[in-house]
């Protein structure tokens, strides 16, 4: 077993924990919306938990991210799209009447998006517009349905304008 630093970036903070795992890659394939992070990045880890991947009695948050997990891991598309890349997804709001265009890089980090609207205007935006960006989980077997190729992402992106000043 390696131990590694993995997070849960929830938007407006995130949960850190060590983990101890047969590899990087079983991190998140044990734990819906967990990725691993560089330890380096980050200085206060003096009061970060450790934990066995196969712990019974894990931490909260943890803990329920193992559980959502294990739901997932039978359903049609599971895993789709993790460990391809950069991947595209096109997804309808569920808030407002818009679509949104998605690039993921390979960790799930949104790195640009369209956000086309009703009416058909259309925005692109991208890592440096946003105040709040947390990783998508590329095992989501949600995720996958709405995969989309890139040549439709980059005509979407084309076509969209720059954000408002």
């Amino acid at each position: 077993m390696t131990r590694y630093l993995a997070m849960h970036d929830y938007g407006m903070g995130a949960l850190y924990w060590w983990i101890n795992a047969p590899s990087a890659e079983d991190i998140p394939r044990t734990f819906a919306e967990v990725i691993v992070v560089d330890p380096s990045d980050d200085d206060d880890l003096a009061d970060i938990p450790e934990v066995q991947r196969d712990d019974e009695d894990l931490p909260a948050g943890l803990s329920d991210c193992r559980a959502e997990r294990k739901e997932q891991a039978d359903q049609p598309g599971f895993g789709a799209l993790a460990g391809r890349g950069t991947v595209y997804v096109r997804e309808p709001s569920s808030e407002a009447e818009e679509t949104y265009y998605v690039e993921l890089d390979p960790e799930g980090w949104c790195t640009r998006q369209v956000c086309v609207a009703a009416d058909g205007s259309a925005v692109r935006t991208d890592e440096n517009d946003w105040f709040f960006n947390p990783p998508r989980d590329l095992w989501n077997p949600h995720l996958a349905a709405p995969e989309i190729a890139a040549d439709e992402f980059e005509a979407a992106w084309t076509r969209a304008a720059p954000p408002a000043e």
